[in-house]
């Protein structure tokens, strides 16, 4: 009974996430790429959101996806195969996809309890603990594919673990299958099958790591056939790789994925929150070190994957790819880890710490990005005759997509680029969005900026962190 009256909570919780939480960038990818067409051609001059509304919906074939992705992504294709039928079933709604990702969470959740009562570890607290992870529940309700990685990763975990118990090759050889198809969902959700696959073959039972390791061998062509086509993709997305900056990223990003943006929310009295969870999580490793046992530690090894493995892709590829996202993968096994080593006094202060960075999530407007919280506050500046100007964006993807997703469907709007400059004669009152998420984006808001404060007949009526108003004062233009 406490399992399922914790996955109803968790069910609760992260549907309240999905709705609250406004569209992100890269879920625009997610949504055009399951419409069939992942570069939208936006209308060129003044157009309505209502005008454009059948751009979210669309029934591209597994053929076609596969195609989009190969040539302009950087991702592999089963999260988008599924979401995609997924849409066709729940329709075309930013919430539907996200409900996806929502059922693939609590699906996760429930292999996690399976995973905790195979090592004999009361299944509540870990549910509670990972639920209750800023990282989790993000990743959790976000159209990506990350949800399904984080599934699968945890099922390929409890199969191997039972065929370590049991000498059983047919759960190690699924095992091994949902490993594979975890990296067939997010590239580097691979390094928790491989580490997994690694700590089997130190068992007595390692004869089971071969069929593990063949199920997972099964998905190596797919994924190399998609990757090697795609790795060349986005260059520069990532800063060039040092072991000082990575090993800083990955202590920050750990400690963000646990209790959220907590610092941030305090204010001036931030560094000292900061202080506090890098203290509570020094306390915490070091209890995991004292009590450690053998049973623990294929969790200690899954734990450990993502970063190790993100460090060893860094120094290849001479990049820094970490981020909270990533970072997740881990968090489920660190949950089991904890659930078994700390006292009660410290589970119910991270229990708590991390309650208090889920609240955050769900209403901090810090930890959530612009696109949709400018669209819904527009009421409050535009007018029928207003002018809406939003930056097109590096492609025209992230943020018109979120933007356009939450605009009201008579809004006048016309997407600028760093140059030329949209030509205002006839137009009153401009807004001009000042969101500046990518490179041509900043650049856009800085020309548009500069043309504005440069025309005596356009005076500046209104400010915020998200827009600018501007009003014609000449009588002619």
């Amino acid at each position: 009974m406490r399992i399922v009256a914790t996955l109803t909570l968790s069910l609760l919780l992260l549907t309240a996430a999905a709705r609250l939480r406004p569209p992100e960038y890269d879920e625009a990818y997610s949504i055009f790429l399951t419409a069939g067409d992942p570069r939208p051609a936006w209308p060129p001059g003044v157009f309505h959101p209502a005008d454009i509304r059948n751009f979210y919906q669309g029934t591209p074939s597994p053929t076609k996806i596969a195609q989009d992705l190969r040539t302009g992504d950087v991702h592999p294709p089963l999260y988008f195969w599924t979401l995609e039928y997924w849409r066709r079933l729940t329709g075309p709604s930013w919430f539907a996809a996200r409900m996806l990702s929502v059922t693939f969470s609590i699906a996760a959740l429930a292999a996690l309890a399976w995973l905790a009562a195979l090592a004999e570890i009361p299944a509540a607290t870990p549910l509670l603990i990972i639920l209750l992870s800023y990282g989790f529940t993000y990743t959790g309700i976000v159209a990506r594919g990350f949800a399904l990685a984080q599934f699968l990763n945890i099922l390929g975990v409890a199969l191997t673990f039972q065929a370590s118990k049991n000498r059983n090759r047919g759960f190690a050889f699924f095992g091994g299958v949902a490993f594979g198809a975890a990296g067939f969902s997010n590239y580097l959700a691979i390094f928790i099958g491989a580490a997994t696959i690694l700590w089997l073959s130190t068992c007595r039972t390692r004869s089971s790591a071969i069929p593990a390791a063949v199920g997972l061998a099964l998905f190596l062509g797919p994924i190399g056939y998609f990757f090697i086509a795609q790795h060349n993709s986005r260059n520069g997305q990532f800063a060039a790789f040092s072991l000082v900056h990575a090993i800083f990223l990955l202590a920050k990003d750990a400690a963000a994925a646990w209790f959220g943006g907590l610092p941030l929310y305090a204010g001036h009295a931030g560094i000292f929150i900061a202080a506090a969870i890098a203290t509570l999580i020094a306390i915490c490793t070091g209890f995991i070190i004292k009590n450690w046992q053998r049973k623990l530690s294929p969790f200690a090894v899954a734990a450990l994957a993502t970063p190790a493995g993100l460090l060893v892709l860094g120094l290849i590829f001479n990049n820094t790819p970490i981020e909270i996202r990533y970072l997740a993968f881990g968090l489920p096994f660190l949950a089991l880890l904890l659930s078994q080593t700390l006292p009660r006094p410290l589970l119910v202060l991270v229990l708590g710490l991390e309650a208090c960075g889920i609240i955050g999530l769900i209403s901090a407007p810090i930890t959530m990005q612009p696109q949709g919280i400018a669209a819904r506050r527009l009421s409050q500046f535009a007018t029928p005759s207003s002018l809406v100007l939003l930056p097109f964006g590096n492609d025209g993807v992230g943020i018109p997509g979120p933007f356009i997703a939450a605009a009201p469907d008579n809004l006048r709007l016309e997407l600028i680029k760093p140059s030329p400059f949209p030509n205002l004669a006839g137009e009153r009152r401009i807004i001009l969005l000042t969101i500046q998420i990518d490179a041509a984006s900043k650049q856009a808001v800085a020309a548009a900026l500069t043309k504005f404060n440069a025309d005596p007949c356009w005076t500046l009526k209104a400010s915020t962190m998200l827009l600018n108003v501007f009003s014609r004062t000449c009588s002619r233009d």
